[in-house]
């Protein structure tokens, strides 16, 4: 019997306690401090709102996205893609609708965590930076300056790229396989496993450097550039491009058009590198990589992949495929950034940088 009262007890004052709680909570929320619940839920929602901008954004574009990655590993010995319209059009030809879309649905199972994480890590460490900077200077009305953003950008696109670079790795071989390829990747997992197996564990992260390198230009300029234009549109507000401290969908479509540009120009030679690095040891390649009659040309890291690559191709092989890329990054930084601040708006995210 007593048993049953110390149980009836403990049962009553856990109802108690989440009453109170709840009673709490509520009460926070009407003087305007979030309680630790809603905290939680805006992360949520910001990574959310993350990926959905990261897999909208590839969708739209993953046409010129597989066509640049097959000019970027393109054996100069076997020439199929010779420019983007020629190149489109005998995608089409050959491989029809779905070979305009291969590798996209592994671009978007990697792009929708990779985007999540990286639009996260963006705004706590731009928040931290901020708080050391005001720390720092004493000044609890300074906000960030652009290379303050650059750092948080850098920061953000190194922790988002290393977290799904194995993703991205079989993405790449995935993409540039065709129907003649030797041996085909089924899929995602099965690339993972099929290179894990066949080459080791370090396979998985072949290019990883110059893809670091290449955050730093990229990734933080995209943030930077984006971030300060849009905070110099609302202070001097040219032409009415603001409006009640906001600026229109198409404005901030603008501002990402030209952020990606920036981002992509700087740092597209290492894009190319890192691509031909990640198709080295794959010993079941199509002949795009390899060749005919020829053997894809091996790389002993970046330095060398550099070396050989300008020595035999030229200097203008470093921007292969930037034709393609550069329709393909403007539409897709920018719809990346605006679908991410309209998501944010819909779910009531209200994480915002200073």
């Amino acid at each position: 019997m007593a048993s049953e009262d110390v149980v009836g007890k403990s049962r009553s004052d856990t109802a108690v306690t989440t009453i109170v709680n709840l009673a709490e909570e509520a009460k926070l929320a009407r003087e305007g401090v979030k309680g630790p619940g809603h905290q939680v839920l805006t992360v949520c929602k910001s990574l959310v709102a993350g990926g959905v901008a990261g897999g909208v954004s590839r969708t739209a574009v993953a046409p010129l996205e597989r066509l640049k990655i097959l000019l970027q590993v393109q054996n100069p010995h076997s020439i199929k893609y010779n420019g983007t319209i020629q190149g489109l059009k005998y995608i089409w030809r050959t491989e029809g609708l779905r070979g305009l879309f291969k590798g996209n649905g592994t671009n978007c199972a990697r792009i929708v965590p990779n985007s999540a994480v990286k639009f996260f890590s963006y705004e706590q460490a731009a928040k931290g930076i901020l708080w050391a900077y005001r720390q720092q200077t004493g000044d609890e009305d300074a906000q960030l300056s652009p290379l303050l953003r650059l750092g948080a950008g850098a920061c953000a696109g190194i922790i988002a790229m290393s977290a799904t670079y194995p993703m991205d790795m079989v993405r790449g071989r995935i993409t540039v396989q065709t129907d003649k390829s030797p041996y085909q990747y089924r899929g995602m997992f099965h690339a993972l496993s099929t290179v894990y197996r066949e080459e080791g564990f370090r396979a998985l992260y072949r290019g990883w450097l110059p893809s670091v390198i290449g955050v730093v230009p990229y990734v933080g300029l995209n943030f930077a550039v984006y971030e300060s234009l849009k905070d110099w549109l609302l202070q001097t507000n040219p032409f009415g491009l603001a409006n009640d401290n906001e600026l229109h969908v198409v404005t901030r479509l603008g501002c990402g058009a030209v952020a990606g540009t920036i981002g992509q120009t700087v740092a597209y030679p290492l894009d190319v590198i890192r691509r031909r690095m990640q198709m080295v040891g794959w010993s079941h390649a199509d002949s795009i990589v390899t060749g005919k009659g020829k053997e894809a040309l091996q790389y002993n890291g970046m330095v060398d992949a550099f070396r050989k690559t300008v020595r035999h191709e030229g200097v203008g092989a470093l921007y292969k495929g930037l034709v393609p890329n550069s329709v393909k990054v403007v539409p897709s930084i920018a719809i990346a950034f605006v679908t991410y601040e309209v998501v944010k708006d819909v779910l009531g995210v209200e994480m915002r940088i200073d």
